[in-house]
């Protein structure tokens, strides 16, 4: 189990990050050519990563986040505490990468909307850190049922 405060656990964001940028030559981005890999971490303590992988019927495409956060549901996992996202065309981190809404929905469906973090990242050292309910608010989650 994580028993630590994600917020404050500068070593977890930064291997988060890292374990992100480490999956990033993965992704499979023939049409788009914006590659993006993500970290996510459950209460368990576990982390999961995911890429991006394009399919020539778009719709079929499967972004990095929703890839590492179903790996995780399929193992058993449902707490999300925080996922890092890298990402940029032909790999390149040149900006922040931020979850698209089908991302955000799904973060939202299986972490809480005020502790749960998203790193957006160029490095390790520079990335950007939101609530969930900064980037969906008003949010639709399971308590809404």
């Amino acid at each position: 189990m994580y028993d630590g405060d994600i917020r404050k656990d500068e070593g977890m964001k930064k291997l988060l990050i890292e374990k992100a940028i480490e999956k990033l030559p993965n992704s499979y981005a023939p049409y788009s050519h914006y590659n993006v890999a993500a970290a996510a971490l459950f209460d368990s303590g576990e982390i999961y990563t995911g890429v991006n992988v394009e399919s020539a019927s778009l719709g079929m495409t499967i972004c990095a986040e929703r890839n590492a956060i179903f790996h995780a549901i399929a193992e058993g996992e449902r707490k999300l505490l925080a996922v890092a996202i890298v990402g940029g065309t032909n790999g390149e981190r040149r900006e922040y990468c931020v979850p698209c809404g089908a991302c955000r929905q799904v973060m939202r469906d299986f972490g809480d909307k005020d502790a749960m973090i998203v790193l957006s990242a160029k490095t390790p050292e520079d990335y950007l850190e939101n609530t969930l309910d900064e980037l969906l608010p008003l949010s639709f989650g399971p308590e809404s049922l």
